[in-house]
């Protein structure tokens, strides 16, 4: 520590002066105090910034955290571009601070002319989706942080209205347009706050499961399940909704069953890392069930798990959801949609069934909005454990849904299990239909933001002949707009030799991390009785193909699991 910065010691005084938050300002009074030049500079040295996927920070004083009064200026942000008489819904999470959160936002917008409605207690993000739409409001606002630490909170936004992207996350160029409003705002203890709000009752929650218990489930329901919502909010809504639908009533691992913001059981919340599973797995077993599911802790993605077996990926609950929800639907105007990291499986699975598959940016915000004129989209993934699903009848929410895809997890189970199947087997027999697609995200950090940039100019302007055994065949560069998609900083090449593939890289936005996202194909024989000895095969492909990623860096950089 040394001599507080002046423009951060002024920065500090004059958020302390409109502070209505207890908490932060004692935070701030003692870095003050301390002359903690380090603690400020964190807190004033830059702020969050407001994107399409709105704010998520840690927790603290100051712009560069989540605090009472950075969200009462997002809330300002959203009110003037709402416009004044808007209707606004509001949900929240079960994190630190969310309730407060949506309180503040809730006066603020009030107080802005806005007609506020709020859920009623913490729940999962679909159900605030599903209710702006449902509704008819102008704009949604949901506090959560997703599947981030427990150090953190979110903030994201939605758009209203009638049509078929309501209820869907903001797409440029709401997201400059709330960040000039936001940049707009004067101190919050000069915003006019209004307590005039709405409680919205627990119908709201009942109009979402009647929408998504209406998905196409079948008839089979003898499946038994182990569920976690990783202390998050999914377990209510998902233990009524498999009642509803008269499915066995899930066993939920009790250490994570209520909802604590603390997460204490896990590293992480997030179903896609390291021991996150664990004790759902081992719940599993002990009990004999047939699949484990489980949600992050908004209920927003799901993660599936046989056990024995273990953890599915989002690639290959993808491509068993696309192929049961094209079964059960009809129509020449149907179309099914996926992402630029996604594996190359759902393609084929569309050409089988006669429908087109389009392919989108990384985020549920563009594969909402999948469809084109006169289309339905009746399917939707991301390899991240994101799952839209629809019927002949619409679709319920126009966002990722982990709770309408654990109904159809479950019914898909209980289907094959009639037949004395598995997941499993399934997984077998889309291999011997379409080869075997093994995907895997690994992460690559390294030293600097310099060096990856220059990392990906020179991928860009020189492309590897080879990765490992696999040949390079061609490149597409997704920052000129490619295919008539946005331009965003993604670089894909198409691999062949021994057997295909690709490869797609990704440069994290906020720290020196390259996403990488690996895909090897291989035949299987139609008439194999076993797939065992081609995936083992497939794993050590992706093993060398890992290994030559790695290699593309000038010095050997820390690589994790999953992101």
């Amino acid at each position: 520590m040394g001599e507080v910065d002046d423009s951060h010691r002024a920065a500090a005084r004059a958020w302390l002066a409109q502070d209505p938050d207890p908490v932060t300002r004692e935070e701030l009074a003692a870095l003050l105090e301390a002359g903690d030049e380090d603690g400020l500079a964190e807190r004033f040295g830059a702020r969050l910034e407001f994107g399409t996927a709105g704010l998520r920070g840690r927790l603290g004083a100051g712009p560069n955290r989540m605090n009472r009064v950075t969200v009462m200026r997002a809330a300002a942000g959203v009110a003037q571009w709402a416009g004044p008489g808007a209707t606004v819904v509001i949900g929240y999470d079960a994190r630190h601070r969310s309730a407060d959160f949506a309180h503040d936002s809730a006066a603020v917008l009030a107080g802005a002319g806005c007609t506020v409605l709020l859920l009623p207690r913490p729940l999962p993000t679909p159900v605030l989706a599903f209710t702006v739409r449902d509704l008819g409001a102008d704009a949604g606002i949901m506090v959560t942080a997703s599947h981030n630490p427990p150090e953190d909170n979110g903030y994201k936004v939605y758009v209203g209205g009638t049509g078929e992207h309501a209820g869907s996350q903001i797409i440029p160029p709401a997201d400059t347009e709330i960040s000039a409003a936001i940049e707009a705002a004067g101190p919050v203890d000069t915003l006019r706050l209004s307590r005039d709000r709405r409680l919205l009752g627990e119908e709201a929650v009942e109009r979402y499961l009647s929408a998504v218990c209406a998905l196409p489930l079948g008839r089979d329901r003898d499946v038994t399940t182990t569920y976690t919502p990783l202390h998050g909010v999914g377990a209510q809504t998902l233990l009524t909704a498999f009642d509803w639908e008269g499915f066995p009533p899930p066993r939920v691992v009790g250490e994570q069953r209520r909802p604590d913001p603390d997460f204490p059981t896990v590293r992480f919340p997030n179903p896609e890392e390291p021991g996150a599973m664990d004790l759902a797995l081992a719940a599993a077993r002990d009990e004999g069930t047939d699949v484990v599911l489980a949600n992050d802790p908004d209920a927003d993605r799901l993660a599936v798990a046989v056990p024995g077996y273990g953890l599915l990926t989002g690639d290959q609950v993808g491509g068993l959801l696309a192929e049961y929800v094209l079964g059960r639907t009809s129509g020449d105007d149907r179309t099914v949609a996926t992402t630029i990291v996604s594996a190359g499986l759902l393609p084929k699975i569309a050409a089988a069934h006669g429908v087109r598959c389009t392919e989108t940016l990384t985020g549920f915000k563009w594969l909402a909005r999948a469809a084109g004129p006169g289309e339905r989209c009746v399917f939707a993934y991301e390899e991240a454990l994101g799952y839209c699903l629809a019927g002949d009848g619409g679709r319920p929410v126009a966002d990722k849904d982990g709770i309408g895809a654990a109904l159809a997890v479950a019914a898909l189970a209980a289907e094959a299990k009639r037949g004395g199947r598995t997941l499993l087997d399934l997984l077998d027999d889309q291999a011997r239909r379409y080869g075997l697609h093994a995907t895997r995200q690994v992460s690559v950090r390294v030293g600097e933001v310099a060096l990856l940039t220059d990392t990906m100019h020179r991928l860009r302007v020189r492309a590897p002949d080879a990765l490992g055994a696999l040949a390079v065949e061609a490149v597409e560069d997704f920052s000129t707009g490619l295919g008539g998609l946005p331009a965003t900083d993604a670089l894909r090449y198409r691999l062949g030799g021994p057997v295909q593939g690709r490869l797609t890289l990704r440069p994290s936005g906020t720290e020196p991390k390259l996403k990488a996202y690996l895909e090897v194909v291989l035949p299987v024989d139609p008439d194999a009785a076993d797939v065992a000895d081609v995936r083992a095969d497939a794993e050590a492909r992706l093993d060398a193909l890992d290994r030559a990623v790695r290699a593309l860096f000038p010095e050997e950089p820390e690589r994790t699991e999953a992101g």
